[in-house]
């Protein structure tokens, strides 16, 4: 209730002066329900390719967005960039466009619920994951710390595994402390004929947090074999990103539904990579559209 009443500063939500949001760009009105979320800014168009109408483009930085429709079924498509504080940006801003009035800079008193899909790409951490194939990332492990930062952490996240985790890799405490966030459980019901369980791990960088070393060295060189021979309730650690667990953590504490989709285009386990992934990620893009039209 008392959030219900505050006004928002303008230095904690900043509305341009043409009314969209600070980042984003975009307008209230622009937003639909559903929202895909990809990394690369080029990737909106490869999905916006799938619409039959587009109502509208925007772009600032790196964050792109169409609205249009899909079989019918209004859809945004949106670039975060890379990583995870642009997670914090655009699910934040997301929420705000849904559920702040700009005029009062009150929230509104009905939660309108987003359907936040992100669809990326992945390196796998188990050898029987081949490239070409679809996580669904049914619980995410966040390795930034940013959950941590927002009260209600620990109302959202599985306590249990965190500490098993933490346990099985001898967590140093120099890294944030992990969390264990899971996907919107109606999205996993609507994804799971087509895409692969998993746990993926969502790291603050690509080299080092992914365990890369390049010319500066891993803390704990073996921290993915670590991670690879985590078990926990039969279940195991299947691949790395860059932006799941801030997504899905974000959405929980906001009431909105989250999941994340990534294509495999690197095992790395067998030390192989695929660069000409493209088709590989267009099928992940038609295969979710279809779903999310059902919705």
């Amino acid at each position: 209730m008392e959030n219900a009443r505050r006004v928002i500063p303008a230095s904690e939500l900043i509305i341009n002066e043409d009314g969209s949001i600070f980042h984003l760009h975009l307008k209230p009105e622009q937003l639909a329900d559903i929202v895909i979320l990809v990394g690369d800014p080029g990737r909106v168009a490869m999905v916006a390719s799938f619409f039959e109408t587009k109502e509208c483009e925007v772009s600032n930085r790196e964050f792109n967005t169409v609205t249009g429709t899909y079989k019918g079924k209004r859809m945004t498509v949106l670039s975060t960039g890379i990583g995870i504080g642009n997670i914090d940006i655009s699910v934040t801003e997301l929420d705000a466009l849904a559920n702040v009035d700009f005029a009062t800079r009150q929230v509104k008193p009905e939660l309108r619920q987003l359907t936040l899909v992100r669809l990326g790409t992945s390196g796998a951490l188990q050898p029987e994951i081949k490239v070409g194939e679809q996580v669904f990332s049914r619980t995410s492990v966040g390795f930034d710390g940013l959950l941590n930062y927002y009260a209600g952490r620990n109302d959202v996240c599985d306590l249990e595994i965190e500490k098993a985790f933490m346990k099985h890799v001898g967590w140093n405490e120099l890294l944030p402390k992990p969390y264990f966030i899971d996907a919107d459980k109606s999205l996993f019901e609507l994804f799971k004929d087509i895409t692969r369980e998993g746990i993926t791990i969502a790291a603050p960088g690509f080299y080092a947090p992914q365990g890369r070393w390049v010319r500066l060295s891993p803390q704990d060189p073996k921290l993915n074999e670590k991670i690879e021979s985590f078990e926990y309730e039969g279940r195991r650690i299947t691949n790395f990103e860059m932006e799941g667990s801030a997504l899905a953590g974000l959405a929980a504490l906001m009431g909105h539904r989250a999941a994340t989709i990534c294509t495999i285009i690197a095992q790395r386990v067998a030390l192989d990579a695929c660069t000409d992934y493209k088709p590989f990620v267009r099928k992940m893009i038609a295969n979710a559209l279809d779903k999310l039209a059902t919705l």
